[in-house]
């Protein structure tokens, strides 16, 4: 026993005492396996972890992410020197000896003896297939897999019995072809096709006896023969390697000359894996496809199935990303933010009537080092799928709270009273009623600017923002059917996941959303009431082509198409009169949208549309907490009055849409007929007199609380243009009155 403990794989003979079907000369699988149970398939043709590609809608190649590198090949698709090499420099008489090769323990056992070490092993290949699989099936679990490379006897008489067996199930060529599948090679490449590719940049079935023989070298210490850091090493590697083949009369004495003459000639790649490597900003858009593979009951039960098939790979993952509307989107939010900025700015593009994400953008870029300015939160979207806690919306929800009103049979010239200050009302909700309990200056809502006082109907007080008007219309119908509206647009939760609570300031945006969230609301705007849940993934397949059940989104009539078209002639009129007048599109085509800007200025947005593309566009702090005041952002300056919807992501959201819809055919609204309110009468003016005349272009310089004019050395002297009315926001020449925004007293947004 003293000799035989010199000798690790010593098991394998003592194994062989202690079974007596074992114990004959004649050890091959056909009368030995009678006495051990059926082995698991998995061990037959195990499921690797491969490789999964993603790709975006035109077929460019996103990513490749991988728990471990690996292309599975099979037998024909591998290179001959590769299967001839591996088995001439691991087990030379692998297809003489059946699952264990008693000459080769004996040999070992006699080395070893001279030696004093363990330094000759037994295993064949066969059995080392064995090791491999027990790695593979252990994952990441790091306790597995030490169990899986023990060298006990125990392990060894384990090995022994599935290796018999399968020798019995499979055919030398099989096992071999499976060997080569799942051998690691160094630098995180898994089988020889994932190697052939990192080394030397070419498949398996290209490579010359040189290129061959270096990988098959490896697999006995890809430390150190590792070409890369070791070449000498890996040259004395492959030239034993190449002996060996001469040896075996696998190859020439001439051919063995060249190839030992022959440089290493690598071409290496470093491993490519993961998000991180995405192109053009769509590492947030894959992150976003690995959170949905990683959540959807579509890709299993429960969260450890779901792993498992992500872990797995092997997929080809096709996406709903368009690559020229993800490059309009991303050259916006790094042309108007920098990314030094202390704020960052994102965009979520979406079609409307599929719920197709065509786009995901923001300034900073996906990667792990904040020293420049990276990071892996995806701003487009919910903490759940990857994104921050959100940001509050600002009057970009208003929308939705008139989508409930005219749904519940609201006329869009409905009048109120629209006083420029007013208290809390109290409302009723679905569970009861809604009281006024705040204090001070909190139970009171005011308009952003003192000139904005009421009556004012549904188009003026969506162009000019009134905070007012819309809580006077909360309180008309109560706020059930508002909660009801935002059940239908499967809006439940806010960005955290907290639960959604519909309270009175709810119209005023103070409830978390993500760009994503809010890019499918004007998607349903803009496809006449259809919601359509949000998808990332057209197809998958598998890569021996099956298909894979993917997600499909779920759509429904949110809203009636009157509703819709009364409320995309609102929104038309925004952009048209309104807050987001100057924003309008190169070719002139038509846009509806709203202007939002919260409270101190720490968020800004602009959400837009045409008929065939929605756009949410935000700018703020990546974590809320930066006034964007008296800063400069990107190329542009912001004074003391600050960054607003139309001045800071409305320009964005310009730049990216006029991208994304160059050479698209122009698409119109269906509208109504909503007339404009008569005007006003002046309750200084004489009795019997005419009108006041229209103010000049440029608007009352004194009304609305207008900002004053740029200061000496302004870099950005064209912030003004048009006229700031209403306590900024940005007007055409011409437009009046003002406001837009809610301010004022800690719930204010605009």
């Amino acid at each position: 026993m003293k000799f035989l403990g010199v000798s690790v794989l010593s098991g394998v003979l003592l194994a062989g005492m202690a079974l007596p079907a074992v114990g004959a000369l004649g050890l091959t699988a056909k009368n030995t396996a009678e006495g051990f149970s059926n082995i698991p398939d998995d061990f037959k043709t195990p499921p690797l972890t491969q490789a999964t590609q993603i790709f975006d809608a035109k077929g460019g190649l996103i990513a490749k992410v991988y728990e471990r590198d690996r292309t599975v090949l099979t037998a024909d698709q591998m290179s001959p020197y590769m299967r001839q090499a591996q088995v001439d420099i691991e087990d030379a008489r692998f297809y003489d000896h059946g699952a264990v090769d008693l000459k080769g323990v004996l040999r070992a056992i006699s080395k070893n003896a001279e030696s004093g070490t363990a330094s000759q092993g037994a295993s064949t290949l066969t059995q080392q297939y064995v090791k491999n699989v027990n790695v593979e099936k252990a994952g990441d679990d790091q306790a597995a897999v030490l169990e899986a490379q023990r060298k006990t006897l125990g392990r060894k008489i384990q090995e022994l019995k599935v290796a018999i067996k399968l020798e019995e199930d499979l055919t030398k060529d099989q096992i071999l072809t499976n060997y080569l599948n799942i051998t690691f090679y160094g630098h995180q490449a898994y089988g020889i096709e994932a190697a052939s590719q990192r080394y030397f940049s070419k498949s398996n079935k290209d490579l010359s006896i040189a290129e061959a023989a270096t990988l098959a070298g490896l697999v006995q210490n890809p430390s150190q023969y590792d070409p890369v850091r070791f070449p000498d090493n890996a040259v004395k590697r492959r030239n034993t390697v190449i002996d060996k083949m001469v040896e075996n009369k696998h190859v020439t004495a001439d051919q063995a000359k060249e190839a030992k003459a022959a440089p290493l000639g690598l071409k290496y790649k470093d491993p490519q894996n993961g998000c991180i490597t995405a192109q053009a900003g769509m590492g947030f858009f894959c992150d976003y496809v690995r959170h949905v593979v990683k959540q959807d009951p579509a890709f299993g039960k429960n969260a450890a199935e779901r792993k498992k098939f992500w872990d797995q790979g092997g997929l080809n993952i096709y996406t709903t990303l368009d690559p020229d509307k993800q490059a309009a989107a991303q050259a916006a939010v790094t042309g108007k933010v920098k990314v030094t900025d202390p704020v960052s700015a994102a965009a979520t593009m979406m079609e409307p009537g599929t719920g197709k994400i065509l786009a995901m953008a923001q300034t900073r870029p996906y990667g792990l080092e904040p020293s420049k300015n990276q990071t892996v939160v995806n701003l487009n979207v919910d903490a759940a799928m990857g994104g921050g806690n959100g940001f509050q919306p600002g009057s970009t929800f208003k929308p939705i709270i008139a989508a409930a009103a005219l749904e519940n049979g609201m006329a869009p010239t409905k009048p109120y009273p629209s006083e420029n200050r007013i208290e809390w009302p109290t409302m009723k909700t679905c569970e009861g009623t809604w009281k006024n309990t705040y204090k001070g200056n909190e139970r009171y809502v005011p308009n952003e600017s003192k000139s904005e006082v009421g009556p004012y109907e549904l188009k003026q007080a969506m162009a000019l923002s009134v905070n007012t008007y819309f809580v006077q219309m909360e309180q008309d119908m109560g706020l059930c059917p508002v909660k009801q509206m935002l059940d239908k647009l499967n809006i439940t939760t806010t960005a955290s996941g907290a639960k959604l609570e519909v309270v009175p300031s709810i119209t005023l945006g103070t409830k978390e959303m993500s760009p994503l969230t809010m890019a499918n609301v004007y998607a349903t705007f803009a496809a006449r009431g259809k919601h359509c849940t949000p998808i990332a993934i057209n197809k998958i397949t598998t890569v021996d082509g099956k298909d894979v059940k993917v997600p499909q989104t779920a759509c429904s009539q949110a809203f009636s198409e009157q509703t819709a078209d009364a409320l995309n002639t609102v929104l038309l009129n925004v952009t048209e009169k309104g807050t987001g007048a100057t924003l309008g599109l190169e070719d002139g085509r038509q846009i509806a949208g709203k202007t939002g800007t919260t409270d101190k200025k720490k968020a800004a947005w602009f959400s837009g549309y045409t008929p065939q593309l929605a756009t949410a566009v935000w700018i703020g702090g990546p974590t809320g907490g930066v006034e964007m005041k008296n800063m400069k952002i990107g190329d542009t300056y912001y004074g003391a009055d600050g960054v607003f919807g139309a001045t800071g992501p409305g320009p964005i959201w310009k730049m990216a849409m006029d991208g994304a819809l160059k050479g698209s055919p122009k698409e119109t609204f269906q509208t109504i007929d909503i007339p404009d309110p008569a005007p006003k009468p002046d309750p200084n003016a004489t009795p019997g007199a005419t009108a006041p005349a229209t103010p000049a272009p440029g608007g009352d310089p004194n009304a609305g609380g207008n900002p004053p004019p740029p200061a000496a050395g302004n870099p950005n002297p064209g912030t003004n243009a048009g006229g700031l009315i209403g306590g900024g926001f940005t007007f055409p020449p011409g437009v009046i009155g003002g406001n837009g925004g809610d301010g004022g007293n800690g719930r204010g947004h605009h």
